[in-house]
């Protein structure tokens, strides 16, 4: 049996159909443009602003290419966002228009999608609809819309016209759920609303870019297409392929009725597989956090002191007379006020990681000009990667270069996972140790956007290396950070090693501690990992 019709055996408990190039046929009124241009003259005019249509025209025209740039561009994320009414009229297809005509179509932005919508594009029921929602319902598979659309709106005004409303058990349009395809979740969410899970769905589109993609994201059990405009010529090319093209609608009847129906006991398809052998003594993954663990570090005043010299000199090349102490001061109290901002979020809480623009025009600028804040938050990012080199020394931990070495013989991945407001700077220190080419991923705070013990840093890490959470080590300092993060993450063991931030008996209680925050393993060194994996180790785990 070929791949597609292995796809096809199995009966869908849902059957989710797009929009536009499945159930309905869309043709563009050659009048469509300029009937909305004068739709909105009137609009205008009873707002007190008076607009040629032809002006009118020439806004729509531009905004609209750049719409179907956007649209296009979209396609290409993995989870992108529907922009809003408001955002449509605002930033695409009025932006070049005076402020009040923004905003007086702005305030009826969803109004005006609605009727836009039939004005720009006659609908017409596709072949064969009709008898395959007949032939779902004869078969108890229930049926759901999932679109892209400005107007889910106009959507549910033109199936209820045409009399197909009650044959859709739920209607999904982006414009109404905020996400939009290739988003996997427009296709789960229309799953979970009809009972069922996509895995026991087939999803039917008319597009490669957005439709395949989409349903290969969400894993349906089949995905199918309908020739429509652009089937055959996507924006850019993609990887991904449907389990079978039609020409209509009609050629999904004769598959649909031949499925052979599931027994709804059986259990869905598998997990994704798991990084490794599962019977191996190694881990799967090793991720480690930098500070503390990788590496110590020891303030440089000199160097502070240094930096603020530099960074005065700046300032007086751009117009700004701020002396050395003064420029010193106010970083020394823009590191205190982010360790505040730190601190005053509850231990084990995850929180995001400030930006490098907050942490100098805020933190540091707090109590200087408005136009030096200007100037920090212009030069932010090279201003962090300059006080991140000049602020401490790091010295590399002992065993770090073994481990490492040895984890890279094994075949092992590794990953760092550190919070920090300049991963630049990290790498640069790995680099200096010699040891980031044994390095197989980075995850840090200010480039992801969370702070560890968010799980999402540790997420990231697992989905880089493709590895099995559970059979996957965590090594940090911090008990109440790298612990906390690793187990919220589903990470199967940690250890925490003395010597970085937290003090023996700091370690010492998380042992007896809260269970989200209690390692697996305490070590002294990083070389001590090594005994952890040998037989006997292994068999000794405390």
């Amino acid at each position: 049996m070929d791949t597609a019709a292995s796809a096809l055996r199995h009966r869908p408990e849902a059957l989710l159909l797009d929009f536009g190039g499945v159930v309905f046929q869309t043709r563009k009124r050659p009048e469509g443009r300029a009937d909305v241009a004068r739709l909105l003259e009137l609009v205008l005019a009873r707002a007190g602003h008076t607009v040629a249509a032809d002006t009118l025209l020439a806004s729509l025209d531009a905004g609209l290419a750049a719409l179907k740039d956007w649209k296009n561009a979209a396609g290409r994320r993995l989870t992108p966002a529907e922009l809003d009414h408001r955002t449509i009229w605002t930033d695409f297809l009025v932006s070049d228009l005076d402020a009040p005509v923004r905003e007086v179509l702005a305030g009826s932005a969803s109004e005006l999608l609605a009727r836009m919508s039939p004005l720009l594009s006659e609908h017409e029921v596709r072949p064969g609809i009709r008898e395959l929602l007949a032939t779902a319902e004869q078969l108890g598979v229930r049926v759901g819309m999932v679109s892209n659309a400005h107007s889910g709106r106009s959507h549910r005004t033109l199936l209820r016209e045409v009399g197909l409303e009650d044959h859709f058990g739920v209607q999904v349009y982006s414009d109404e759920v905020g996400i939009r395809k290739p988003h996997p979740e427009m296709i789960a969410l229309a799953a979970r609303a009809l009972g069922t899970v996509p895995e026991r769905c087939w999803y039917v589109g008319d597009t490669q870019d957005r439709d395949v993609v989409a349903g290969r994201r969400a894993g349906v059990a089949a995905v199918l297409l309908t020739r429509h405009h652009h089937t055959d010529s996507p924006p850019y090319p993609v990887r991904v392929r449907a389990d079978a093209v039609h020409d209509t609608p009609e050629g999904l009847i004769a598959p649909l009725r031949e499925s052979v129906p599931v027994d709804p006991t059986e259990p869905g398809p598998r997990a994704r597989r798991s990084g490794g052998s599962a019977g191996s003594r190694l881990p799967a993954a090793l991720l480690l956090d930098q500070g503390g663990v990788v590496a110590d570090s020891t303030p440089t005043p000199d160097a502070q002191r240094a930096f603020a010299e530099r960074l005065a000199s700046r300032l007086r090349r751009a117009g700004h007379e701020l002396t050395p102490d003064t420029v010193l001061e106010a970083v020394l109290a823009g590191r205190d006020r982010y360790r505040a901002w730190k601190g005053a979020h509850p231990e084990g809480a995850a929180v995001p990681e400030t930006s490098p623009r907050r942490f100098w025009s805020e933190f540091v600028g707090r109590d200087l000009s408005p136009r030096v804040r200007d100037f920090l938050y212009a030069e932010s990012a090279q201003l962090m990667v300059e006080y991140a080199r000049a602020k401490s020394h790091a010295r590399m931990r002992r065993g770090v270069p073994e481990v490492l070495r040895f984890c890279a013989d094994q075949g092992v991945p590794v990953a760092i996972v550190s919070n920090t407001v300049c991963g630049r700077a990290v790498r640069e220190e790995l680099d200096r140790f010699g040891i980031e080419h044994l390095v197989g991923a980075h995850v840090y705070s200010d480039e992801l956007g969370r702070r560890k013990p968010d799980p999402a840093t540790v997420a990231a890490a697992l989905t880089a290396l493709d590895a099995d959470p559970a059979r996957s080590w965590f090594v940090g300092d911090k008990p109440w950070r790298d612990t906390a993060a690793a187990h919220r993450g589903g990470v199967g063991t940690t250890v925490i090693v003395r010597g970085g931030s937290a003090g023996d008996e700091r370690v010492d209680a998380a042992l007896t501690g809260v269970e989200h925050e209690r390692p697996t393993h305490v070590i002294d060194e990083m070389d001590d990992l090594l005994g952890l994996w040998a037989p006997a180790g292994l068999a000794q785990r405390s």
